[in-house]
């Protein structure tokens, strides 16, 4: 069958969701992927997805392009004529989806998060809700993330009757294998992966490394993640600051964190939301024991007390104080919390459950 897949970011779709393209491939499917063009677009086309350029604005609020992006669905889907659309991220999960609806093709919606805009409520958000009410009232299932923004969406006449749960995306557990935690004997490290925003807790991390840094000069911090652009030339310049002080190493983009997750000993992330966060999945199948906001999508991924700690979010010093506690830890037990951590990651969020769990909907479709 012809699957159409409609997503806001290349990049995303691949590190995350390659391996359901290749299922969908091995399984004898092609598989377009509607998606604004950029750099990373080549890479699902070396997996064999075949790119439809599509006119998305990711951050824009403009209802007329919001409108040209609706009818640029309506197109490819007749185009493509797919047995099956599947939908990620906001805007493909409204305009998509209610293209797909129109059109009466089938389709398949992921929320991987609600986003502030819904969050912090007001006038917005009440027209957000109502588009996914329309949206998503005929979709064949609803796939969630976390049972908190499901209950929200239920709560306010969104997939009351075909919602499901995912693992998030899952973790490849082969490309993110356990790592030997390594020695400590020149310092401790630890690392945030995750785009530099305020609403991703770049600011408390940045407070954390410079509070830790003085109190435990063995301790140096890393980051990993792409600028979000709107907010480079606010923080671009702290991440310098922080590098010319010996206290911070900025890594930029990767496209494989793996290798930076193998040479740490902890993981932070302190995001102010989340469906279920994949950097708190891939530290803990490499076994670092990891240190996570106190959210839907992030306390899913570790036992608090055991493979990891919890903290209040938007809070630099509730971070620090989880730090210190993690610090606290002989190097044993923090390798000890790694191991548990990687064993509760193979057994609830493997990738193959994500993909068996498509593939059910989608034998579905043939019955």
């Amino acid at each position: 069958m012809n699957i159409l897949i409609l997503t806001n970011y290349a990049n995303g779709l691949y590190l995350f969701r390659k391996e359901l393209i290749e299922a969908f491939r091995k399984d004898g499917h092609k598989v377009y992927v509607s998606v604004p063009k950029d750099e990373n677009c080549h890479k699902l086309s070396k997996i064999g997805a075949r790119l439809i350029y599509a006119p998305l604005d990711r951050h824009g609020l403009n209802p007329a392009k919001d409108f040209s992006l609706f009818l640029n669905y309506i197109g490819t889907i007749r185009k493509v004529k797919p047995k099956v659309v599947l939908t990620y991220t906001i805007k493909p999960n409204i305009y998509g989806a209610s293209a797909a609806k129109l059109l009466r093709v089938p389709y398949i919606c992921n929320v991987t998060g609600l986003g502030m805009a819904i969050e912090h409520g007001g006038l917005f958000s009440k027209v957000l809700m109502k588009l996914y009410a329309f949206s998503m009232n005929r979709a064949q299932r609803v796939f969630f993330q976390n049972e908190k923004n499901r209950a929200f969406m239920q709560k306010n006449g969104i997939a009351v009757k075909n919602s499901g749960m995912l693992p998030g995306s899952g973790v490849n557990t082969t490309e993110h294998p356990y790592r030997e935690y390594p020695s400590e004997e020149n310092g401790i490290r630890i690392l945030a992966v995750l785009r530099v925003m305020k609403d991703k807790g770049i600011e408390e991390y940045f407070e954390a490394a410079r509070a830790v840094s003085e109190a435990h000069p063995e301790v140096k911090f890393h980051l990993v993640g792409e600028y979000e652009e709107d907010e480079r030339s606010k923080y671009e310049p702290m991440i310098r600051k922080l590098e010319d002080k010996g206290i911070m190493k900025y890594h930029g983009h990767l496209d494989t964190v793996e290798p930076v997750y193998a040479d740490m000993h902890i993981v932070v992330h302190p995001s102010y939301h989340e469906g279920l966060t994949n950097v708190l999945l891939e530290a803990g199948a490499c076994g670092r024991p990891v240190l996570g906001s106190d959210i839907p999508g992030c306390r899913e991924t570790f036992i608090d007390g055991r493979t990891g700690f919890s903290f209040k979010p938007m809070d630099s010093g509730a971070l620090i104080a989880a730090i210190e506690r993690m610090l606290l830890l002989s190097a044993d037990e923090r390798r000890g919390m790694g191991l548990e951590g990687r064993n509760y990651i193979v057994e609830n969020f493997d990738r193959n459950l994500v993909i068996e769990a498509y593939r059910k909907e989608l034998s579905a479709l043939k019955n």
